[in-house]
């Protein structure tokens, strides 16, 4: 009677691992495939904005304005034209080549009758499209007539517009230009690692405080969308895509200590590399000053100081774990 107990017991064991071991199975292949889900939607970089900025709008909307649907609709088609706008007079304010024709080759002056009739085309329309886009705003502004059943609080408009400015890709181009003319220190010349990690930093921490409010609200749907859209996507596109890559430069850079203000100017020289002034510098162990950012390049190809050939020897920084 012992043994049939046991054996029962035995079977009952083997049958509650085969059930574990199953459902340890299926959970891990909805990882997975959740897990390729979501970088398949990372890769479709226009349509995660989009959806973003449809999301966060849509959530201001519950929060500051009442029974104005379709508002957030309203607003992001607005601050499109306006992003198109600033967008076309963008390039023309860059554009170096005002010429509308097209040579068949760049050592020809004989022009392509195509090609430049296609570029004429596409110039014009641009042109009469930006007029066009102007002239109705002006049109909107000025007889202060706007859509029925719309009318976005001021509140609104500056939450929404701040969202939107970070998220633009015109807009973003432009704060990084600004931010690396400014030039401050504490970035050590790695804006273009710094930039864009600050402005998605920036998303997330924007969708983290309307997502936590829009939950007195009561839409769970929209709140359970915006933690997965705009806060866990957005985390794991700046864990991934920015923060690592800046956390190996950084470590790169470990080995050669920043030079304080007092030596910066003691030096009185320019970066050897770029040859530019430096305002803040990193020192190699041969007692050389360099940017951070052109020593992170030279660095990249060979492991000698640019200037005296010494053999720097890279000791990587060790884990406690």
């Amino acid at each position: 009677m012992a043994d049939h107990h046991a054996l029962g017991m035995w079977g009952a064991e083997r049958a509650d691992s085969r059930w574990l071991l199953f459902t340890r199975r299926v959970l891990l292949r909805a990882r997975r495939r959740f897990l390729g889900f979501e970088t398949l939607y990372m890769k479709m970089k226009n349509l995660s904005i989009l959806v973003n900025q449809l999301v966060f709008f849509s959530m201001c909307e519950r929060l500051l304005l009442t029974n104005q649907r379709l508002s957030s609709l309203y607003t992001l088609m607005f601050f499109n034209v306006v992003a198109y706008c600033v967008a076309y007079v963008k390039e023309l304010v860059e554009r170096e080549d005002w010429s509308m024709y097209v040579n068949i080759a760049r050592t020809s002056n004989v022009r392509h009758l195509a090609l430049s009739t296609t570029k004429i085309v596409l110039e014009w329309t641009k042109a009469i499209t930006f007029i066009i886009t102007v002239v109705f705003i002006l049109l909107v502004f000025g007889l202060e007539k706007g859509l029925k059943n719309y009318s976005p609080t001021t509140s609104y408009l500056v939450i929404t517009a701040l969202y939107f400015i970070s998220t633009e890709k015109v807009f973003m181009d432009m704060f990084a230009a600004w931010l690396d003319n400014r030039k401050f220190d504490y970035f050590e010349s790695m804006e273009t690692f710094y930039c864009p990690a600050l402005l998605l930093a920036s998303h997330i921490l924007l969708s983290s405080i309307i997502t936590f409010l829009c939950i007195f609200t009561g839409n769970m749907r929209l709140v359970m969308l915006s933690t997965f859209t705009n806060i866990r996507i957005k985390y794991r596109e700046l864990r991934d895509g920015y923060l690592q890559p800046l956390k190996n430069e950084l470590e790169l850079l470990s080995d050669y200590r920043v030079a304080t203000r007092s030596e910066v100017d003691d030096h009185d020289d320019v970066c050897a590399i770029c040859l530019t002034p430096m305002s803040c510098a990193r020192i190699t162990p041969c007692q050389h000053f360099f940017h951070a950012d052109c020593l992170r390049r030279c660095l990249k190809e060979s492991n000698k100081c640019p200037i005296c050939q010494y053999n720097f020897i890279h000791t990587p920084t060790l884990r406690i774990i």
